[in-house]
């Protein structure tokens, strides 16, 4: 029987998502840049600083990281102004180019100045013909259909707190949260998924990232991935209480991913890294 859930995942296409928790390693390991570098097949990569209100050497950064790694050129896009999506310097940053990866900042700026414009579309275009969509911090959040914006951190989650806008539905059936850990953000998390459990809540955190490459994802990184699942939930008073009331929610399924492990989105099902897998299984 297949599941009510099964047909929400990632957005149809021959591309790859890398959804990163924030403040990925630049300097060392650069795990995460490594990767990205790599999916982007050595070619153009655009670092789209859009979520940055002004211009705060995110792009000079990011040029430091991936110095010396498998990128023919980078390149960065910044907006000041929604019209500046339709103009042809910013098209001309993304043409040829095998990969994007948005910069943190503020989510909202991202959506409220690209979505439903000629940048979107060639983003799109990108991640369908097999390039790499990346995102970082806000640049993560706004992957899904509906992003978190707002919403206390390191306490329990009291009902109404939540400001949630539309992203750019890179991803489907997902809400994303990041810096997650290191920001105690599980009580808002588990807030989003009470208001909808048909939606999977993810949290990242920092230097680590999810692999997105259809229905499945793969964790990179030094920290934990969480997924909370809704869809067992018996019992939730986020309808009925008042504002400012704590949050009540019962069965809610939790898993705790690491570097390596994987997740199928439309099965909902944890899985171990191949080495694992075949180890337990001889065991």
């Amino acid at each position: 029987m297949e599941l009510p859930h099964a047909e929400r995942c990632a957005l149809p296409g021959k591309g790859t998502l890398v959804i990163i928790g924030g403040h990925e390693d630049k300097e060392d390991s650069r795990e995460i840049l490594k990767e990205v570098a790599r999916l982007s097949g050595g070619g153009k990569l655009v670092i789209a600083t859009v979520a940055s209100h002004t211009r705060e050497g995110y792009f000079e950064s990011y040029q430091k990281g991936f110095e010396g790694l498998d990128v023919s050129e980078l390149v960065e896009l910044y907006l000041d102004e929604r019209s500046d999506a339709s103009k042809t310097s910013a098209l001309d940053k993304l043409q040829g180019a095998t990969g994007v990866l948005f910069s943190g900042g503020d989510q909202l700026r991202i959506t409220s100045l690209i979505a439903d414009t000629p940048v979107e579309k060639c983003l799109r275009e990108i991640y369908l013909e097999g390039g790499v969509i990346a995102g970082t911090s806000a640049g993560a959040s706004m992957m899904c259909e509906t992003m978190l914006v707002k919403g206390r951190s390191e306490e329990t989650y009291r009902v109404g707190e939540l400001q949630m806008a539309p992203g750019l539905g890179l991803i489907r059936g997902v809400i994303i949260d990041q810096h997650f850990a290191e920001r105690g953000r599980m009580g808002r998390l588990l807030g989003a998924v009470a208001q909808n459990p048909r939606v999977l809540g993810i949290g990242i955190d920092e230097d680590t990232a999810i692999v997105v490459r259809g229905d499945c994802f793969t964790v990179i990184g030094s920290g934990g991935v969480y997924v909370a699942d809704g869809s067992g939930v018996t019992h939730s008073n986020v309808a009925e209480a008042r504002t400012g009331e704590t949050l009540s929610i019962h069965d809610v399924r939790l898993h705790v991913l690491a570097a390596g492990d994987t997740y199928d989105l439309r099965a909902r099902e944890p899985g171990l890294p191949a080495a694992k897998e075949a180890e337990e299984q001889r065991q």
